[in-house]
């Protein structure tokens, strides 16, 4: 069992590297960063290879990600980073975890050991509540929220697709106690990191106008 982060002296990052400096000037201005942000789409974890970002760049795509609002400066967000054999464990508990239900099946045992085993990287954005103070959970969940499309957006920044999903074992309290969930922590989701086996295919969108209003 993976014992529970401590919020006061985890570490988000998974290696020691070098620290990425905020630039000098916040009112900066970047206009490669909106044709990111109007080219970013979603690649299917089922059409994932690697190779996936290495320890460097992984590092540079969590510290993305905790650039986000963050109501009382509350920190309402960790990661769990499953790579390499890491993969395979997760797997195993999946299978486990679908063979003590009563619609069990060797079939999807196998479904479930290979489910972490479509991407090279997964990361889980774990979202950590605090109650009983003056910033609102939903609001605490909002930033976790936050916090999995910017590193959905560096993934794709540094020429990765990326795919967040939840998916049942996101909600299984099996899985996310044998992972080490506390009780005031919800799985924000898995986001898959790779390289994609075919050619991404945009979506539709919604029409603006049919979203906008003006008050």
């Amino acid at each position: 069992m993976v014992a529970p982060a401590n919020p006061q002296t985890e570490d988000i990052a998974m290696s020691s590297t070098r620290p990425i400096a905020p630039p000098e000037k916040l009112n900066i201005s970047a206009p490669d960063a909106l044709d990111l942000l109007l080219s970013r789409r979603s690649g299917s974890a089922k059409a994932m290879t690697g190779p996936g970002p290495d320890a460097d760049q992984l590092r540079a795509i969590l510290t993305a990600g905790i650039r986000v609002p963050d109501h009382g400066k509350l920190a309402p967000w960790r990661f769990i980073v499953f790579e390499g054999d890491a993969r395979k464990r997760m797997g195993d508990i999946l299978s486990d975890c679908v063979m003590a239900e009563r619609d069990g099946s060797p079939e999807r045992a196998k479904q479930e050991r290979e489910r972490f085993l479509r991407a090279p990287v997964i990361v889980g954005v774990v979202s950590r509540r605090r109650e009983g103070i003056a910033i609102p959970v939903w609001e605490q969940e909002m930033s976790a929220g936050a916090v999995c499309q910017n590193i959905c957006i560096a993934s794709h920044a540094l020429g990765f697709v990326a795919n967040w999903l939840t998916e049942w074992c996101a909600y299984a309290p099996k899985v996310l106690a044998r992972i080490g969930l506390l009780p005031t922590e919800r799985m924000a989701g898995y986001i898959y990191i790779g390289q994609s086996k075919v050619e991404l295919e945009d979506r539709p969108r919604p029409d603006l106008d049919s979203v906008l209003t003006r008050f």
